[in-house]
Parts: C-alpha cells; structure tokens; sequence
C-alpha cells in the first residue's frame, strides 16, 4: 500500500485515477481547486490551487506522500490573447518541481504534459523537438522543459493522447452525444487511423508506469491505447451502442464550407461551434504514435475498444 497525492484528482483522468488507486487500497490525496466528480470520494480531497505554493506545501507536508502524480492543469484551448493564462500549466508546474525537491522520500513523480506539444501533422524527432499549435500546447510545452531543467527526483513525463472515458467532457463527450443525437458525420473516404486511449486503460498505464523499477523505463511516454484505432470502426461501434446502424459520411467539399462557417463564428465569440477548420484537419489527419515503449512497460491492456465503448455508452446513459 502506497501513499499517493494526485493534483488534478477532480478532473477527467483525475477522478478515474483517483477511483482506481482507492480500489486498490492506496492511501490517496486528491490536491484540486474543484470538488471532485464522484462524490464517493470527496472524504480523499483537498481544496488548493497548484499556484497556492503555501498550499500545496502543506499538503505534502501533512500527508507525506510516497509517489505524486501530477494532473492539475488548464486543459481548454480557449485563451487566445497570453500565455500567461495558462499559469497552472507553468507555474504551477515550477511550484510542484520545486516542491518535490523538497521531499526526498518520495519515490517517484509523474508530470502529465500533452501531445499537443507538437501539433497533429509534425513527427518530432525526439522528445526534445516540439512544435506546439497553440497557447495551451505552449504552455505544456514550457512545463516539460521546467520539468527537464529544475527536478531533482525521480520523475517520468508522460505525454496523454486523445483520452476518452467515464466523466469525460469537451470535446469527446461532445462526440458521443453527437453520435447518440445522430448528429456525428464523417469526411466521406477518409478513415484516418488515431492513436487515442480509453481512461480505464490510461489508469491501468500510470499505474505501471509509476511502480515500475527505474531501469525499465524511459523519461517520456505518449499515454494511448494500441494498436491505434479506425475512426470510421469506432464511430461505428460507438453508433451501434445507441441503436444507430453506421456513421454518416459527408463530402469533403460540404465538410470544408461548414468548417470555414465555424471559423467565423468562433471569431464572433462562439468558443465550441460544432465544425471548425481546426478540427476538420484534426479529424482527417492521421494521428499515430510509438508505442513500442509504452507496450513493454505495460504489456496488454485490461480493456479492448468493444469494451471500452460499451462501459463508455453505459455511463452516458446513466448520467
């Protein structure tokens, strides 16, 4: 049994992770700003800001932690006008780094970043190269080399996909009740492949990746599940558990116009129209990562795609 603080425990991953470590009779922490999802587990929270170092000081020094999994972060891609709206994403991350430091006892630290260090379309030519597409990937950016610079105690950095789950929001969520309004559509003959991740398995990989001895891993690790999906073949799982027989295809030349019309409500202030630019190129561009690491860490995963859709689908239904 370990003793554990997750900041960002009230968040997506946050409460699966939190949930999941309590059933495994962990002594956890969660260290957020907001109350948790799961009302189970509002008995492991406490209230603090990661940029409140005098809070975050006194809750390692109250609870002593073994290990520390770091989730707490602005997650939007809303701010458009200065990186310093992402203060959570690096200064907050200074404050836990310099922390840690403090408590050689803890054994090891896992600092969630992002892949939107580098943008959908650029293959980095290592861990080092980065290409962010925006404030928020910038922002994560900074984080990773603070991390790198500054920590003197035994971290990995992980890096999560597309994760999609239980207590998921935008714009994932947005996606399955899309699919269950038989809203969703896809850009007709184009089925990119996608290196995304369903929570229950990401718990499971940080789980392995945080006991794991020292001279197995390796400082970065993309969070996905594998082999990396078929958008077409998800869609259409996600379809079915909603009694839709397959996902609608739309022309490209349509999906374009629609996208450029999304363009210009987003300028006039609508933050999450249904189709943007942004997100047309996300969604046909390949998006598929090296998981070769990942794998023999964490070998097979506790949850196929079948699988994750259904308890996914289920969840929806009840909430």
């Amino acid at each position: 049994m370990a003793r554990i603080i997750i900041t960002g425990g009230s968040g997506f991953i946050g409460t699966n992770l939190v949930e999941y470590f309590c059933s495994k009779n962990h002594e956890v922490i969660n260290f957020d700003i907001k109350t948790p999802k799961n009302e189970k587990y509002v008995k492991n929270w406490v209230q603090g800001d990661i940029l409140n170092k005098e809070q975050l000081f006194s809750c390692f020094s109250d609870f002593d932690p073994d290990y520390v999994v770091h989730l707490a972060a602005r997650t939007d891609l809303n701010e458009k006008k200065s990186i310093k709206g992402y203060a959570a994403n690096t200064d907050g991350v200074q404050n836990m780094i310099e922390i840690i430091n403090e408590f050689p006892k803890i054994k090891r630290t896992i600092y969630a970043s992002s892949r939107m260090v580098c943008r959908i379309d650029y293959i980095p030519k290592d861990f080092d190269d980065y290409c962010p597409p925006n404030l928020y990937g910038e922002s994560k950016m900074i984080g990773e080399k603070k991390v790198k610079a500054s920590a003197k105690h035994d971290y990995v950095m992980v890096r999560p996909t597309s994760i999609w789950g239980p207590y998921f929001e935008i714009p994932y969520r947005t996606f399955f009740d899309t699919v269950r309004k038989k809203m969703f559509f896809l850009p007709k003959n184009h089925y990119p492949k996608k290196s995304f991740g369903f929570v229950l398995n990401t718990v499971f990989q940080l789980e392995k990746i945080l006991f794991e001895p020292r001279e197995n891993l390796e400082s970065t690790y993309y969070l996905t599940d594998y082999p990396p999906l078929d958008l077409k073949e998800w869609s259409d799982m996600v379809s079915r558990e909603f009694g839709i027989k397959s996902t609608t295809e739309i022309p490209m030349v349509v999906l374009r116009m629609v996208s450029k019309l999304g363009d210009l409500l987003q300028k006039a202030g609508w933050q999450n129209p249904p189709l943007t630019t942004f997100r047309l190129n996300n969604l046909i561009t390949h998006m598929v990562y090296d998981t070769k690491s990942l794998e023999k860490v964490c070998g097979e995963l506790p949850y196929t795609l079948q699988e994750g859709v259904k308890i996914t689908a289920s969840w929806l239904k009840e909430n």
